[in-house]
């Protein structure tokens, strides 16, 4: 599978003007195929009053000033929307931008048992009003999310629903998404349980990896749950995002390479501020990454 590479521009502390430079640059060059944003209400770190533009009201913006990209969240945390309002969100988004969208979701955050990550999810969710649930309701969630979105944009008629999470009466979504059946689906995940949901519903797997190990044994246990229900894991894209410091550039061109190594074939660069300009990027990591690894 060729590889192939993507720009993210997280929103804390960053303003309009700033991500829509980086997005308007990505958009002229053409070894970039999508673009991402992050998902929070709120900073996760430092003051919870700092600059945090909301993910998908943004997105659609972007989709009006670029051309040519693939765009999407990396990932949409599935506690924030209702699923329904998501994937009529989305369905919206895919015809503003003439069928580019790449459907990002995950889990979300939850009750999970480290302090340091339970707070993260503390201050955004008490702040929005969010239940905190377990990582299995999460988890268990999300998977009915993935159904609900699948049917809102393939299903002419309208539809029930009777989940465990969420139970609809009549739902519909119109228009649909320009693209047919629907948009390819990224999933964020990486635990096991999720990763069964990876296994069900995802063209694209994004790996919360940050070693080539991590991103192996998740592989690994991906691999298993295609086995289990007769998926081809060859069909199912591995991504995997990293942080890129100006002042090592060295340093993610051979973070690149090892990931590519273990199996990854979708790039996506986040590029920390102040980072240089992304056409020096290309010419110091990305191409030298694609030459190796061809």
């Amino acid at each position: 599978m060729a590889l192939s590479f993507g720009v993210k521009t997280s929103q804390t502390g960053v303003s309009y003007a700033e991500i829509l430079r980086v997005w308007r640059e990505a958009d002229q060059l053409p070894v970039f195929q999508d673009a991402w944003l992050w998902d929070h209400m709120v900073p996760l770190r430092g003051d919870i009053r700092g600059a945090a533009l909301e993910a998908w009201t943004l997105l659609a913006a972007l989709a009006t000033q670029t051309s040519r990209l693939r765009l999407g969240v990396i990932v949409t945390s599935n506690r924030l929307r209702p699923p329904t309002l998501l994937a009529k969100m989305a369905a919206t988004v895919d015809q503003i931008s003439g069928g580019r969208l790449v459907f990002g979701i995950g889990a979300g955050g939850s009750r999970v048992p480290d302090e340091a990550g339970r707070e993260m999810v503390r201050r955004e969710f008490e702040a929005y009003g969010i239940e905190m649930v377990s990582p299995g309701e999460a988890v268990s969630a999300l998977a009915e999310a993935c159904v609900i979105a699948r049917r809102m944009w393939t299903e002419t008629d309208r539809f029930d629903f009777e989940g465990t999470h969420y139970r609809l009466k009549g739902a519909v979504c119109e228009p649909k998404p320009v693209q047919r059946p629907h948009p390819p689906i990224m999933i964020g995940a990486g635990g096991p349980r999720a990763l069964r949901v990876v296994a069900e519903h995802a063209d694209i797997w994004n790996c919360p990896a940050w070693t080539v190990d991590d991103l192996r044994s998740k592989s690994r246990v991906l691999d298993g749950h295609c086995a289990a229900i007769g998926r081809d894991p060859g069909t199912i894209v591995r991504s995997v995002q990293i942080l890129l410091r100006g002042d090592d550039l060295a340093g993610a061109r051979q973070q690149l390479l090892d990931f590519v190594d273990a199996g990854a074939t979708h790039l996506v660069i986040a590029p920390v501020p102040p980072a240089p300009p992304l056409r020096t990027i290309v010419a110091e990591v990305i191409e030298p990454v694609r030459d190796r690894a061809s």
